[in-house]
């Protein structure tokens, strides 16, 4: 058993809640900008005091409809300006946000309202009208409805005109550190997803050490981030509550559509993603440059950077010859890629999956340094992440300061803190199984080293057992696979098979160009291609490097590739992309045969 800790750098208040964040930040920075916001497709600031005054104005609309104390009003909605808004309008009412994802459907819709016990709730558009619609019979808490884009926020802040100032004061301050700030549902990799009750505690203990351990990357009225990423998923809610603590200028879009015209009209300095993003524009870039005819100067450049990054980390850090080949590739290479990332920010932070030491090295080479950590939605998102200061590439990071990582005698990865969650909602069986002896049991399996770093290795319930008794953890491979421009998702199969094989699906974007480049026929798809000698071949190599990081016991033998994608609507995926092995399994059990059959 191993453990490690850091002294917390942040003193969580003994009592108050988060709306505290927005009245402090409208006294102490009235005219700082807290929040960017599209107007007209422009890009326009909205200063803390404004902030607070809609924020105010919206909540009594709120209580004028009844929202009490402790109730649950559910969000439903992407990542937009009025997801912040009303989130900090809910808890000045002194209500529990409950968000929904956008993308869900109407069964995962009526268990969420319904367990939760909503009393209302405030959706996007017309679609998300009709999917609460088809459910409501089975939610007879549920009082009211209100859509965004047909003058929802508008109508709360004309209902709410006859409230006066002394109420929605008395309300803001009602609820207290230890109260529920939200209810978060997990995205269920296996059976009905559980509901998290996150406190306005733990999102101080993490937001505050978080923020203050990566202190250059969060200063005010100078540093600025875009957040891509869904709102109703935990690690969005750390964005938006961090970015209001700092305070720096948070600005929301819907999706990764336009991204690269996005970052470049906002101009974050800090970028907050998954590594499938950071994946894209590795591979994006090298397409292009292949495309254009400097296929070659992009791979020296890619392999510069990685050789650049990784001497970082010696003791003697790059010799002067390479450091005069990464001057002149970055005049060449680096800046561009920069550029495509906004060209005003040198820090990402990455979570959600693996992220690779390959993309993590190129970045950091390319003077864009991706910070990799690793949290659950019962961790209130982060639970460690890489110092800014002391980054160590291939692991997740170090604890949150103020925060314990024990490593059980099974490998488990244990956690406490105050930024852990309190119970399940309605499930205290899960409860008391989650949080046994003070430590929640995460599930999943790794190490720390003798700084304190942590490294993830996999899942502990997702270790398969080949027929010969040979565990392996699907994480280390599954990522290098996963890492080929041509590869969408991999996932590794084997449990009580001879050997060990691989579902592949293939990125739709790349194979279009994988294919007009190898004369294949225009059209061409991976229901088309599947069988291909050369894309079989393409693939191989990509299984060839992932072997390359494991036992020849733990390697990939065979391999099929799928014609369709894994996809969140076919329920192959969580909204945060996870795999959801059993439903893979279920829906390709006649692929899985095929890999073992003669």
């Amino acid at each position: 058993m191993r453990e490690f800790s850091l002294p917390a750098l942040y003193e969580v208040p003994a009592d108050g809640n988060l709306t505290d964040l927005v009245r402090r930040n409208a006294v102490q920075h009235p005219d700082v900008a807290v929040l960017g916001r599209k107007v007209d497709g422009v890009w326009t600031d909205v200063t803390a005091v404004q902030f607070l005054a809609e924020i105010r104005a919206t909540a009594k609309g709120l209580i004028a409809a009844g929202v009490r104390p402790g109730d649950r009003v559910a969000l439903m909605s992407r990542t937009r300006y009025e997801w912040v808004l009303l989130d900090f309008a809910i808890w000045t009412a002194g209500a529990v946000t409950v968000p929904v994802y956008e993308t869900s459907s109407a069964e995962q819709v009526r268990w969420v309202l319904g367990d939760s016990g909503s009393v209302a709730v405030i959706l996007e558009s017309d679609g998300h009208a009709e999917t609460v619609a088809s459910v409501r019979d089975a939610l007879p808490e549920l009082r009211d409805v209100w859509q965004i884009d047909k003058g929802g926020v508008e109508a709360l802040v004309a209902s709410g005109a006859g409230i006066d100032d002394a109420t929605v004061d008395a309300r803001a301050s009602s609820a207290k550190a230890d109260d529920p700030a939200t209810i978060v549902y997990t995205s269920g990799t296996t059976g009905r997803p559980k509901g998290c009750v996150l406190t306005h505690r733990a999102f101080f203990a993490e937001c505050g050490n978080a923020v203050e351990r990566l202190k250059p990357l969060f200063r005010t009225g100078e540093c600025s981030i875009l957040l891509f990423l869904p709102a109703a998923h935990v690690f969005g809610r750390l964005v938006e509550v961090a970015a209001v603590m700092a305070p720096i200028k948070l600005g929301c879009v819907p999706d990764i559509k336009n991204l690269t015209e996005e970052l470049a009209a906002f101009r974050p300095t800090l970028i907050l993603g998954v590594p499938r993003v950071f994946e894209k524009v590795y591979n994006g870039a090298r397409a292009k440059a292949r495309a254009d005819g400097k296929g070659k100067i992009f791979d020296r450049a890619a392999g510069t950077a990685i050789a650049y990054s990784r001497a970082l980390s010696t003791p003697r850090g790059p010799s002067l010859g390479l450091r005069i080949k990464h001057t002149i590739f970055d005049r060449l290479v680096y800046r561009k890629l920069r550029a495509v990332l906004g060209g005003a920010g040198e820090y990402a932070i990455s979570g959600g999956a693996p992220l690779g030491e390959r993309l993590g090295h190129f970045f950091r080479g390319v003077g864009f340094t991706v910070l990799e950590g690793y949290g659950l939605t019962e961790s209130c998102a982060a639970t460690s992440f890489n110092p800014w200061d002391r980054q160590k590439i291939g692991t997740v990071g170090q604890p949150l300061p103020g925060s314990v990582v024990r490593i059980a005698d099974d490998g488990e990865v244990l956690l406490h803190g105050e930024h852990l969650f309190t119970e399940y909602w309605n499930n205290k069986a899960a409860t008391a199984e989650a949080l046994a002896d003070g430590w929640f049991h995460t599930g999943d399996i790794g190490t720390l080293d003798e700084d304190g770093y942590l490294a993830i290795t996999g899942r502990k319930k997702e270790i398969l057992v080949t027929a010969g008794g040979k565990n392996v953890a699907p994480a280390v491979i599954e990522d290098r696979i996963r890492a080929h421009a041509l590869v969408a998702e991999c996932m590794v199969v084997g449990d009580g098979r001879p050997f060990v094989g691989a579902l592949i699906t293939l990125d739709e974007e790349f194979l279009t160009r994988w294919a007009a480049d190898h004369g294949k026929p225009a059209g061409s798809t991976a229901a088309t291609l599947r069988l291909d000698a050369d894309l079989l071949a393409e693939i191989q190599r990509a299984v060839d490097e992932g072997n390359a990081a494991v036992s020849k016991a733990e390697s990939v033998r065979k391999f099929r590739i799928l014609a369709s994608q894994f996809t969140e609507a076919g329920g192959h995926v969580t909204p945060s992309m996870k795999l959801k092995r059993n439903v893979v399994v279920a829906e390709f059990a006649s692929e899985i045969e095929a890999i073992y059959s003669a």
